[in-house]
């Protein structure tokens, strides 16, 4: 598969071929659904909580004697079936929500969104970008150079050559835009962009590292 290239300034160079090693054209639906799954599961902080009987205040005394009135015995006014009593099975803080997946599994859902997104043809390569300054506006004209800041209400994701705070802090301000150094996101980041916008010289190291096991797969 290739992804075609821009400079900085917005100018396309052509077309480059991507690691093969990572865009091999696997798409496992279901490791992508069972990463994002987790993913969303452990964003939960199960804050939500409702008070029980005893914790509700008031229904001390009963509201009326055992027998003899002709009506339902009832030992207080805040049980769970009276107006303001305390709930039943409802959320209590503390319960925990998380969810672990396996490395290898992760793996997989991170390569299959990966291709998903380039067998799309939502993939380009930008050669090397960095700020001297967090600016808001240099990231706006970066991005409208390479076409995709025009389009409203596309999510774009752009993936960094390792941590760049300067860029990060360009591009934080701009409504659907997402920073990650490359090999940080998740498969959930990967599957909400439209648009995935990688840093040329973080795939070079990508296929630096791929070579010696190539030879190492010849020799053998």
């Amino acid at each position: 598969m290739k992804a075609p290239v821009f400079t900085a300034e917005g100018e396309q160079t052509g077309e480059r071929e991507l690691p093969a090693s990572l865009f091999d054209g696997t798409v496992h639906e279901p490791a992508m659904w069972q990463a994002v799954k987790a993913y969303l599961a452990n964003q939960r902080q199960a804050t939500a909580s409702t008070k029980g009987r005893r914790e509700v205040s008031g229904g001390n005394k009963k509201p009326w004697r055992q027998k003899g009135t002709g009506r339902a015995r009832q030992g207080s006014i805040r049980a769970a079936q009276w107006r303001g009593g305390g709930s039943v099975f409802g959320p209590r803080a503390g319960r925990v929500y998380r969810q672990a997946v396996p490395k290898q599994v992760r793996r997989l859902a991170r390569q299959s969104a990966l291709n998903a997104r380039a067998l799309e043809g939502q993939v380009l390569l930008i050669e090397r970008i960095d700020a001297d300054a967090p600016k808001t506006s240099w990231a706006r004209d970066l991005l409208a150079a390479v076409g995709v800041a025009a389009e409203r209400g596309t999510n774009v994701l752009l993936l960094t050559d390792g941590a760049k705070p300067n860029v990060y802090l360009s591009m934080r301000n701009l409504v659907g835009v997402q920073v990650r150094p490359f090999g940080e996101e998740s498969t959930y980041d990967l599957l909400w962009s439209d648009l995935l916008l990688i840093e040329a010289s973080a795939l070079a190291a990508i296929e630096d590292e791929s070579e010696p096991e190539q030879q190492e797969v010849a020799n053998a």
